[in-house]
């Protein structure tokens, strides 16, 4: 359990938190939201201990009897010579401590106790679920094997996911963990989190993650926190009502006040009206204070957009592409990019998406085949490291100018302007820019010269929820081709309208949608395990079946899926309804003009609530339905 009670906390002169106040009960999953710079990352080391309120009380306890209850991702990424599966079997300290025992202990009676122990925490099936879950992030048989010496950062640090999940803490706190994931290992994690035990506190700006994995919200706000229920759809309308709720009873507020200072200031000083204006003094002293209005700047991207050029911008024809002679990534590529493209890239991390994407963008040369590019190509690419390559201690603007040379400073300020990067933030140096105002400046810097392709590679990383959305808008309004990978499924679905797979040396298009993807990753993932727990003489014959199975209970369940996919749009647009009909009822005016007009919306509502309410029985029955076909 984690109580938090009128906790007060600064660091720098700053306040991040006053007398703020949550209680999360044993075994809840509670995701943590606010804008980027907010303090979500240092609650978490509050949590830990890591630093320390300045007034009130934080109490973390655990099951009985657990000494340290918490659990959380090691900020040093594990090297050296052991393997991922050796490292992640590590975490569990106390089979590590028992195995030691056993080894060495000459006493009977405790080799006894010892072995009954490792068999209550299931020790010696600890391998194979550490391989499911290193296997879950992307890690095959040769890669479990493979020293820790030999993967990148990226991939350390999933090892290190994986062993904080293998370790199955009483209270696990992840802080941003799909930043080193892919969509396929995404969602492995959504479907693991939310089958998670114990209690859960994560920090994301993931909506896909934070609807499927947690049951709570946990807003940090105006230096405060508030808990909702449900997962991160429904906080955004229960907060919408609030605010609403809270701005009209503030402006019937603002009348009724405005109306006994009249009254006072009128009468006041008159003997026969003296003492009720008194007492409309001591109703103002009474009257509730209310919460401040939430003023919160609004995010907007815009990109600039690009002369139309004659289709097609790019081809292949049968080409291959590789970082050394004689070690091909990708073959056998045929395709064409037109202006209009909007192409989501599928795929695990390490079959190819970024090579792919580097061959496009011109970074990587093909080895053979054929290639033709539009003379005037234009191709704007953005990936992670160039984030790490920004000058330190130059400015947004001191970027911006070198590849604006001669450009006025207002045209400057402008296109920094049209990533959210304003006022003061265009003068300060790199280094003491956040993760989040990086990755903005690199989108300014690939965006400046209007390209003709928009390449991104994972580029919502270091981006809040509100930034997220408006990089939809900018991409929906940008008009030239792009090119999208990212572990973000609703990026993925409300900007893109096709979808390739590269997988298997090569790329294909992919006919489905990514729900069909979704749940193509989870059969295979489950037809894995099946396989896995077969004899191995059977174990190809079983793969065979367990790949039959699987095609069977896709399209057995194809019609359901549907009426998942239009109950949830038919549910979008309901909500939406709502929301503008309690915007209506939440507008004093309405309450001035006719009685017909106020029931009318009224109606309306309570028929849009019926509406939603059979929507949400129909989405029911059919996840149900899948569930059970499942």
């Amino acid at each position: 359990m984690i109580q938090i009670t009128d906790m007060t906390f600064r660091i720098a002169g700053r306040s991040l938190f006053d007398e703020a106040s949550a209680t999360i009960p044993d075994g809840h999953k509670v995701g943590l939201v606010g804008r980027n710079g907010t303090g979500k990352s240092t609650l978490l080391k509050l949590l830990t201990d890591e630093y320390h309120p300045d007034g009130g009380e934080i109490l973390v306890s655990g099951g009985r009897g657990v000494e340290d209850p918490i659990g959380m991702v090691s900020q040093e990424a594990p090297s050296g010579p052991d393997t991922p599966l050796e490292v992640v079997l590590r975490a569990d300290k106390e089979r590590e401590r028992l195995l030691t025992e056993a080894e060495t202990t000459d006493d009977p009676m405790r080799i006894a106790e010892v072995q009954t122990r490792l068999a209550d925490i299931g020790a010696h099936a600890a391998p194979a679920r550490a391989a499911a879950i290193l296997a879950g992030l992307g890690f095959d048989d040769a890669m479990q094997a493979a020293p820790m010496s030999s993967f990148s950062g990226g991939w350390r640090m999933r090892v290190a996911l994986a062993a904080v999940l293998f370790a199955e803490p009483e209270i696990l706190l992840l802080d941003e963990p799909t930043n080193h994931l892919d969509l396929e290992a995404t969602v492995w994690l959504e479907a693991y989190l939310a089958r998670y035990p114990k209690t859960l506190v994560i920090v994301s700006h993931d909506r896909g993650l934070l609807n499927k994995a947690v049951d709570a919200i946990l807003h940090l706000e105006n230096l405060k926190l508030t808990l909702y229920q449900g997962g991160y759809d429904r906080f955004e309308k229960t907060r919408e009502e609030r605010l609403a709720q809270i701005e009209a009873q503030r402006a019937k507020q603002s009348a009724q006040r405005k109306h006994m200072e009249a009254f006072i200031e009128r009468f006041r000083y008159k003997a026969s009206k003296a003492r009720q204006a008194q007492s409309r003094i001591k109703a103002l002293e009474r009257m509730e204070k209310l919460p401040d209005a939430v003023n919160e700047p609004t995010t907007r991207f815009s990109f600039p957009n690009p002369e139309e050029l004659p289709p097609p911008l790019v081809t292949f024809d049968n080409a291959s592409v590789g970082y050394e002679p004689g070690k091909t990534v990708l073959k056998g590529l045929g395709f064409r990019i037109d202006g209009d493209d909007r192409i989501g890239l599928l795929g695990r991390n390490g079959n190819g998406k970024s090579t792919l994407a580097k061959l496009i963008a011109g970074r990587l040369a093909k080895f053979d085949g054929d290639e033709h590019r539009s003379a005037k190509l234009r191709v704007g690419f953005f990936a992670q490291h160039q984030i790490e390559d920004l000058d330190p201690e130059a400015t947004p603007a001191e970027h911006m100018a070198r590849l604006m040379p001669g450009a006025l400073p207002d045209k400057v300020r402008a296109r920094l302007g049209g990533v959210g990067l304003v006022q003061d933030k265009q003068t300060t140096k790199a280094k003491h820019l956040s993760g989040g105002e990086k990755a903005r400046l690199t989108l300014a810097l690939i965006t400046y010269d209007s390209p003709h392709v928009l390449i991104l590679d994972e580029p919502t990383n270091h981006l809040d929820i509100d930034a997220r959305d408006a990089l939809v808008q900018a991409l929906n309004d940008y008009t030239g081709a792009v090119i999208l990978i990212s572990h973000d499924r609703r990026l993925l679905e409300l900007t893109v309208d096709r979808l390739w797979l590269v997988a298997n040396g090569t790329v294909k298009p992919y006919e489905g949608d990514l729900d069909g993807y979704r749940d193509w990753l989870r059969q295979e993932e489950r037809a894995a395990r099946v396989a896995a727990s077969e004899d191995e003489p059977d174990k190809k014959n079983d793969r065979k079946q367990a790949r039959q199975a699987s095609a069977e209970k896709r399209r057995q369940t194809a019609d359901i899926r549907k009426k998942i996919r239009e109950a949830e749009k038919k549910l979008e647009k309901l909500t939406q309804r709502k929301a503008q009909l309690e915007e209506r009822l939440a507008d004093p005016k309405i309450y001035e003009g006719p009685t017909a007009d106020l029931k009318e919306v009224i109606l309306k509502k309570e028929a849009v609530d019926r509406e939603i309410e059979s929507a949400e029985a129909e989405w029911l029955e059919a996840e149900s339905a899948l569930e059970e076909a499942s």
